[in-house]
């Protein structure tokens, strides 16, 4: 019983085949690459603020910066209409089965529920409201100090980015199910710590992030 609700999640009965191995297609390969570039770019914050911005907000033409945009913008969507006509579907029985594998089955769902309104409002916040509304990219001065001497926003990002981190290498495990990588009881006990390793690492890379976010906006001081 420990793998019943894993292989639920790889391949849910009520779902198409196609369909679902599209869904984990589509929040495994395109949203994971950009995931881990995205965080690699935002650890720049440790050389300062022209090299944060050069690696996170500048890009090289206009037609680019829609091009990274619609990347991920469209697997996000489909994903999170995927994941959502499967979470309403979601029927979680840890009382009867109070195992490990239901347990990580529930903290996927639960996960979800919480990177869908941090990525939600990091977009907004982050990328669409500064060159929507404000008319630039979002500097560096405003997050760091922004992290540094708002609670509920430093908060917000390592509750986030721990969230976003559990929810990634745990559905690694669930696209190697789907798409039959691994087939085996004995393979996914296997694969276990290699998903243990790359939740420590993203959130390593998350944390490192904010706190030199942090330690930046302490530097410069709150605005005036």
């Amino acid at each position: 019983m420990s793998t019943q609700a894993a292989t639920a999640d790889a391949v849910p009965t009520k779902t198409p085949l196609l369909k679902s191995r599209l869904g984990s297609f589509l929040a495994v390969v395109p949203l994971s690459i950009w995931v881990v570039n995205h965080l690699w770019d935002n650890l720049s914050a440790f050389n300062g603020a022209a090299a944060w911005e050069k690696s996170v907000t500048t890009y090289a033409n206009p037609y680019s910066q829609a091009l990274t945009f619609l990347i991920v913008m469209l697997p996000l969507l489909f994903h999170t209409g995927w994941g959502l006509v499967r979470l309403f579907s979601f029927r979680p029985n840890n009382n009867r089965y109070n195992n490990y594998g239901n347990l990580k089955y529930l903290l996927q769902r639960v996960s979800a529920l919480g990177v869908l309104a941090f990525l939600g409002a990091h977009i907004w916040l982050a990328f669409l409201h500064p060159r929507l509304v404000e008319g630039h990219p979002e500097p560096f001065i405003d997050i760091a100090r922004e992290m540094h001497f708002h609670g509920p926003t430093l908060v917000v990002y390592l509750l986030g980015t721990l969230g976003t981190s559990y929810h990634l290498a745990n559905g690694l495990q669930g696209f190697a199910m789907g798409w039959g990588l691994l087939a085996s009881e004995r393979a996914m006990r296997r694969f276990e710590p290699l998903s243990i390793i790359i939740f420590l690492l993203l959130t390593a890379m998350s944390w490192s992030v904010i706190y030199a976010l942090y330690t930046a906006g302490g530097a410069l001081g709150p605005a005036a």
